[in-house]
Parts: structure tokens; C-alpha cells; sequence
């Protein structure tokens, strides 16, 4: 075959060539329209969803809390009270009984797992110095394994843990540790989940960064917080 019929082959098929990438470009353009038109779909029904997980979560974690008034921490260390939505400054949340008695605080903690972060609520008596509950928010860790997390046995480490601090409640009289499974023998310990250590580890990491830094601000501003209503 000649050159010259070659050519002519090519400039043949290049109208058929063109309108495939034109229908390909038209189908890819229509799918990104419709992904975009979901996502603005479902955005915020899914924010309410979190945002009611966590309003749940304080009450299973303060004992006794019927409702709750939420604050941020400022950059300063103030406290400020969360009239609309969160601007994504650490969060406390004051827990209330019915006739708006103080009960306690609700504080979250997140942390790298096994197979992504972990995102968790923690209660916190300021009277009695102790956690006293803790609820999974978020996480992806192995269903059987890590996943354990979740649940009891390992939730009963939080339903009185010692996080007792110094006269000048500045810092923690014993930080939050993990201990081997079965070895647990004081209140500030948690007793790891056999073969999934780095999901256990994951929490005790977790529980004590944050208590470390938050602890003070509470106690720093237990007045303004027990004052909410």
C-alpha cells in the first residue's frame, strides 16, 4: 500500500477518533458534575450525623447527663461557648443533669491506629479526678482485633480511671500507661487487648496527651464551666 493511501486511511478515521474522545470527555464531565452534586448532596447530612454521634457520645460518657454546653479553647487557653457552629478549636463539653447541675466534662482525643486515626470521647469528673467513660467515635481498626477497642472488657479500663494532678493541678500525679494484658494493678493503667497492641497503645497514647494538656485548662476554668447552663 502507498504512502499516499496510508494518509488517506488516517484522515479517514480521525472524525470517528475525535467524537470517542469528545464522548469520553462529554462522559467524564457529567460523572464529576454528578460526584459534585452528591457530595453537596450528603455534606451535611453527614456533618449532622458526626455532630449527633458526638452529642450522644457525651451523655453515655458523663453519668447522669441530660444535656450539654459546649465551649472551644482558644488560642489563648480561654474558653469560649459555642453559640453556632464549631470553627474546629479543641472542644469541651460541659455535662448537665436535668435541673442543670454540673456533672461533669466530655473531652475528645485522636490518635494514629493500626489501620487509620482513632477518634474518641472521653468523660471527666473534675471532683473526683477520674475518667468516667469512653466512646469510639471514629475508626477503621481490624474487625475481631482492633476493633476491640469499642468494646468491653477493654472500655471497663475507663469507667474509673485515676487521673489525679498535683496541688496545683498543672500536671498528672501518674500519666496514663499501657500494661501488657493481665498485668494491670493500678487505676491509671490500661489493660492492653492481646494481639492488637498497637490499637491499645493507640488509646493510652492518646488518653494521655490529652489529658496532660486539657486537664489544666478545665481546672483552670472549672468555675466558668460548672456555671454553664
Amino acid at each position: 500500500m502507498s504512502t499516499a493511501t496510508n494518509i488517506s486511511a488516517a484522515q479517514a478515521g480521525a472524525p470517528g477518533s475525535l467524537a470517542m474522545i469528545r464522548t469520553l470527555g462529554g462522559v467524564a464531565l457529567i460523572s464529576g458534575v454528578l460526584l459534585a452534586l452528591v457530595y453537596q448532596a450528603t455534606f451535611n447530612i453527614i456533618k449532622r450525623n458526626k455532630e449527633e454521634a458526638v452529642r450522644n457520645a457525651v451523655f453515655a460518657v458523663i453519668p447522669g447527663a441530660e444535656d450539654q454546653v459546649r465551649f472551644e479553647v482558644q488560642d489563648s487557653g480561654s474558653l469560649k461557648r459555642v453559640e453556632g457552629e464549631p470553627t474546629g478549636l479543641p472542644q469541651v463539653f460541659a455535662g448537665l443533669d436535668a435541673t442543670g447541675r454540673f456533672l461533669g466534662i466530655a473531652l475528645e482525643a485522636s490518635g494514629q491506629g493500626y489501620s487509620g486515626v482513632i477518634r474518641v470521647l472521653y468523660g471527666y469528673s473534675p471532683d473526683q479526678e477520674l475518667i468516667t467513660g469512653l466512646k469510639v467515635l471514629e475508626s477503621k481498626e481490624t474487625p475481631g482485633l482492633g476493633d476491640r477497642i469499642g468494646k468491653e472488657p477493654f472500655l471497663d479500663n475507663f469507667t474509673a480511671m485515676d487521673v489525679r494532678m498535683d496541688k496545683g493541678k498543672t500536671k498528672l500525679l501518674h500519666p496514663i500507661e499501657l500494661v501488657k494484658h493481665g498485668t494491670k494493678t493500678e487505676a491509671w493503667q490500661v489493660d492492653g487487648i492481646s494481639g492488637a497492641t498497637i490499637s491499645s497503645t493507640a488509646i493510652a497514647d492518646m488518653l494521655r496527651e490529652s489529658t496532660e494538656k486539657m486537664l489544666p485548662i478545665v481546672h483552670r476554668h472549672l468555675a466558668e464551666l460548672k456555671e454553664a447552663q
